[in-house]
C-alpha cells in the first residue's frame, strides 16, 4: 500500500491511499509498482495537491515454513522498485515499512538501535488511544485480510472436481450461444432471471434463519464476526447448485450482462448480491481462475457502494490478479483507492435500468399491439409477415385517416409504418431514400410495398 502525505503550512496530512495485492510472480512486481504509483501521484495530482512525499507498506504473512525476517528480504526488491517509480514522478518516498506476523522492519533505516534486524514488535491490538475512540464510536475489528481472501478465494476441496465437471459441462452449451448475436440476448436474460431466483433464495434462508440483526454496512456485508461470516458462507454454498453457479459464472463473462448484474448495488438487493457474488468466486475453480474476475469485480463494486471500502479493495484486487487487463476491476480500483464517491456511478447504473425498463416496455406493448384492418377495427393477432403482406394489399388511405392512425401507433414502430398519403391519393415519400421516384403512381405504390417488405426482413 502507498499513502500520499501532503505539507501545508508546516502541518503534514495523509492523502490519497493505493493498494494492490503483491503478485505471488516477482516478474511483475515492477509493472505493479508502476501501475500503484502512478494512480497514486496521478490521482492526487487530478484532484490539485501533489503529493510532497510517499510512504509505503509492504503487508504480507509468512507461507508455510518462512519465518517473518525472510518475507521482508524476500519483498526488499519490491520495496526497491517502488521507491524507483515514485523517484521517477519526482516524488520521494520517506518511509518502506515491512509488516509480518506482528513485527515490521524498515527498508530507508540503517541504524540497527532504531531498527533492529529481528523487527520491531508492532504494539498490541486495542491498547491505544485511537483504539480505545474507536471503540467508544461502535467501530469493531472485522478480522485480517487473510480472512477477508478466505471468503473470496476457490475451492481447494473435493468439491472443487464437481464444480469444474459442471463448469466444462454448461461451457459446451452456453458458450456458443453468447457468441451467436441472435441467441446471446436470451442468454443474457436467464442469466439475470437465475440471478435474481439465486438471491430471493439467500435472502430467503436468511430471513428463516433469524441471522438479520445487524444494520448499516454490516449488514450487507455479513461480516459480524469471522465465525459468522464462515457459517453464512457454507449455507449459501448449500444453496446454491453447480449447475446454477456454473451457468452463473460463464453468462457473467458477457459484458453487457455483468453491467446488468452491476445494478444490484443498494437497498433490499445489495446484500444478497454481494452473497451471491462472493459464493461465485469461491466456485471459479481449476482452470477457470480466470472467470474469477467478473464476480469478484462485481463483489468489489457491491461492497464499496455499500460502505465497506476495505472489502471492496480486496475483491478488486483479487480480481485483478485473476485478471490484470479486466478494466471494469482497474477502474472501479483506482477509483476506490483515489476516495472518489461511489454516488456517482450508482447514478450511471440507475439510469441505464430504468431506460432498460422502458425499452422492455415498448417493445412489450408493440409485440402485444394487434394490428388494425382497412376499416379501422382491430383484428385478431398475427405474425409480422402476415401484417407485412397485408399492408401490402392495402390502397393508401387519406391524409385526414393516415394521420389519425399513425397518433395511435405506439412509439419504435416506424419500421413497419405505412406510407402516408397526400391529397389526390398517391402515397408520399417518408424519407429521402424514397425521393426522387418519377414513376407513376402505380409502380410507386408496388415499390413501397417492396420496400416495406425489405424493412421488415432486415429488423
Amino acid at each position: 500500500m502507498l499513502a500520499a502525505l501532503h505539507d501545508r503550512d508546516g502541518r503534514g496530512r495523509f492523502g490519497g491511499r493505493a493498494r494492490l495485492g503483491i503478485p505471488g510472480n516477482a516478474d511483475d512486481w515492477a509493472s505493479v509498482a508502476r501501475q500503484l504509483t502512478e494512480g497514486l501521484v496521478k490521482g492526487s495530482e487530478r484532484r490539485g495537491a501533489l503529493p510532497e512525499s510517499i510512504v509505503a507498506f509492504l503487508c504480507q504473512d509468512p507461507k508455510d515454513g518462512e519465518s517473518a525476517r525472510e518475507v521482508m528480504e524476500r519483498l526488499r526488491p519490491l520495496a526497491q522498485l517502488l521507491r524507483t517509480a515514485c523517484g521517477a514522478l519526482d516524488v520521494p518516498v520517506i518511509e518502506a515499512l515491512c509488516i509480518s506476523d506482528g513485527r515490521f522492519w524498515s527498508y530507508c533505516c540503517p541504524s540497527a538501535q532504531c531498527c533492529p534486524a529481528d523487527g520491531t514488535p508492532m504494539g498490541l491490538p486495542g491498547t491505544s488511544v485511537l483504539a480505545a475512540a474507536a471503540t467508544y464510536a461502535g467501530l469493531q475489528i472485522r478480522g485480517s485480510l487473510r480472512e477477508f481472501r478466505a471468503r473470496l478465494i476457490p475451492w481447494e476441496t473435493a468439491a472443487a472436481l464437481e464444480q469444474e465437471s459442471a463448469l466444462n459441462a454448461v461451457s459446451m452449451a452456453l458458450i456458443p450461444r453468447i457468441l451467436d448475436d441472435e441467441s446471446r440476448t436470451v442468454v443474457a436474460t436467464e442469466t439475470l432471471d437465475l440471478a435474481h431466483r439465486v438471491m430471493r433464495r439467500f435472502a430467503d434462508s436468511t430471513s428463516a434463519a433469524g441471522a438479520p440483526g445487524l444494520s448499516g454496512v454490516q449488514a450487507v456485508s455479513g461480516a459480524a464476526s469471522v465465525s459468522g461470516a464462515l457459517s453464512a458462507d457454507l449455507r449459501d454454498d448449500e444453496l446454491l447448485c453447480h449447475d446454477e453457479a456454473a451457468t452463473l459464472i460463464l453468462g457473467l463473462q458477457d459484458r453487457t450482462t455483468r453491467d446488468r448484474a452491476a445494478e444490484w448495488m443498494e437497498g433490499d438487493e445489495a446484500g444478497p448480491a454481494l452473497r451471491l457474488w462472493r459464493a461465485l468466486a469461491r466456485r471459479c475453480v481449476g482452470p477457470y481462475g480466470e472467470h474469477a474476475a467478473a464476480p469478484l469485480t462485481l463483489a468489489g463494486w457491491v461492497a464499496w457502494s455499500s460502505g465497506d471500502e476495505l472489502e471492496a479493495r480486496e475483491a478488486l484486487a483479487m480480481a485483478l490478479g485473476a485478471d490484470p487487463g479486466y478494466l471494469f476491476a482497474r477502474l472501479l480500483h483506482q477509483a476506490c483507492n483515489e476516495g472518489l464517491d461511489p454516488e456517482s456511478i450508482r447514478r450511471c447504473l440507475r439510469k441505464e435500468r430504468v431506460d432498460c425498463a422502458g425499452a422492455e416496455t415498448i417493445a412489450s406493448s408493440a409485440s402485444s399491439a394487434s394490428p388494425v384492418d382497412a376499416g379501422g377495427a382491430s383484428g385478431a393477432a398475427s405474425t409480422p409477415s402476415t401484417r407485412v403482406a397485408s399492408r401490402r394489399r392495402r390502397k393508401p388511405r387519406s391524409t385526414g385517416s393516415a394521420a389519425s392512425h399513425a397518433g395511435s401507433r405506439p412509439s419504435g414502430t416506424a419500421g413497419t409504418r405505412r406510407p402516408r398519403s397526400t391529397a389526390d391519393g398517391s402515397p408520399a415519400p417518408e424519407a429521402p431514400t424514397r425521393a426522387g421516384d418519377g414513376t407513376g403512381g402505380g409502380t410507386r405504390s408496388r415499390r413501397g410495398a417492396g420496400r416495406h417488405g425489405t424493412k421488415q426482413g432486415e429488423t
